[in-house]
């Protein structure tokens, strides 16, 4: 999966489909699974991981078995496909690999195609009450577009992947919207007047209600320790609240949200990996993202702030650089995956914003270097790209 085919993760803007042919070609071939178990379906620019994991929390504690589908995984594969919490076996993807491999070389199916048919022909055979799937990238063209939910969610629209989505905020919440099926609700995470405008008029055109999480009165707290989590809270408990096939208590929900981490696994939300020198990963990589966390951060107390930085070639610099501290060390540093930016190149657009380090050929050498120069009472801060988070925790 990994090397014959192309995987968006790992090379971009190539692996990157324009319908959704494919797909259906795909599920069609498995006898269509996707429709042989409820679905919730969770799209956005930031926070739809959290949300998706929250909602699957929530729904163990209340007694469902749930299916949970995300993506990038940090560490191993099956990160992505899991039930009730527990990854897909080894033994269960190379079989699906091998009983369809013909079938996928004859189609040339990407990697995320064929992941996304595993996923749903998994959740199919092992009869999960309800999967919650979250979108990879977009929302109508997205490979998991094809299931009918229970509940559509879109947690928030911002400028990220704008060589696929569009390069306004209208442009960009038309395809997310993409996701809002005929009479299926939809929960809207976050207000903009520019992206609203887009959710209204087409849920209206296809008869969704239309439920705005940011309006809900619901307070909880969750073991995820990002204060950006307090907006995702809200737009799980209001998806939760829609589903009058799959109810929920009060208490499923308190517990759900305290045990998110527990019960499915999340990883990489300001996660603290060690505390005397405290180190924070998050993988926070766009403006509204980083927004949020460089915020936090800036509330930590340290003698000196460490920042391991990496990120992809297609990123947009200069929209990001202005969020850093300039009073902090910072540890240029590549990802290891053939997107990654060149750390020389990244150190120089920094510069540019008097945010100054060194460059280290390795996201490894990187962290190290800074955990050597740090004392028990610094912080490191390590993100910029999923990928950095993934090589350190």
């Amino acid at each position: 999966m990994f090397v014959q085919l192309p995987m968006y993760q790992k090379v971009g803007k190539t692996a990157y489909k324009i319908d959704l042919s494919n797909t259906e070609l795909l599920a069609s071939h498995l006898n269509n699974p996707e429709k042989k178990f409820k679905s919730i379906h969770v799209a956005g620019t930031n926070g739809k991981g959290s949300t998706s994991h929250m909602i699957a929390s929530v729904l163990q504690e209340a007694g469902y078995k749930v299916g949970l589908y995300t993506s990038p995984h940090l560490k191993d594969y099956r990160e992505r496909i899991k039930i009730n919490g527990e990854e897909i076996s080894e033994t269960y993807v190379v079989n699906f690999i091998k009983e369809n491999k013909m079938f996928f070389e004859e189609n040339q199916l990407s990697f995320f195609e064929m992941t996304v048919g595993l996923a749903f022909e998994y959740f199919a055979s092992e009869a999960v009450d309800i999967a919650v799937i979250e979108v990879g990238l977009g929302g109508r063209l997205d490979s998991t577009n094809i299931i009918t939910p229970e509940v559509s969610v879109i947690t928030n629209i911002g400028f990220d992947h704008t060589q696929f989505l569009g390069e306004t905020i209208s442009e960009i919440a038309s395809e997310k919207a993409g996701i809002i099926k005929p009479n299926v609700p939809v929960v809207v995470g976050e207000y903009a007047v520019e992206s609203f405008q887009v959710f209204d008029a087409v849920s209206k055109k296809n008869g969704a209600p239309l439920i705005k999480g940011y309006e809900s009165p619901y307070l909880y707290e969750t073991d995820l320790q990002g204060k950006y989590q307090i907006v995702n809270i809200k737009t799980a408990v209001a998806a939760l609240k829609t589903l009058v096939a799959f109810p929920v208590s009060e208490v499923d929900i308190i517990k759900g949200l305290g045990k998110v981490v527990m019960n499915t696994g999340l990883k990489g939300r300001w996660q603290i990996i060690n505390e005397s020198p405290k180190v924070i990963c998050d993988t926070a990589h766009n403006k509204e993202g980083l927004s949020y966390t460089l915020s936090q951060l800036k509330e930590e107390s340290y003698e000196n702030l460490h920042i391991v930085i990496g990120v992809v070639s297609d990123k947009d610099i200069s929209a990001i650089a202005p969020l850093f501290p300039e009073a902090a060390t910072y540890y240029f540093c590549k990802p290891n995956v053939p997107r990654g930016m060149n750390p020389e190149k990244l150190q120089a657009i920094f510069g540019e914003y008097k945010l100054l380090g060194s460059v280290f050929s390795s996201v490894p050498g990187a962290y190290s270097s800074a955990v050597d120069n740090a004392s028990q009472d610094d912080v490191i801060y390590v993100g910029g790209s999923t990928f950095v988070v993934a090589e350190i925790i």
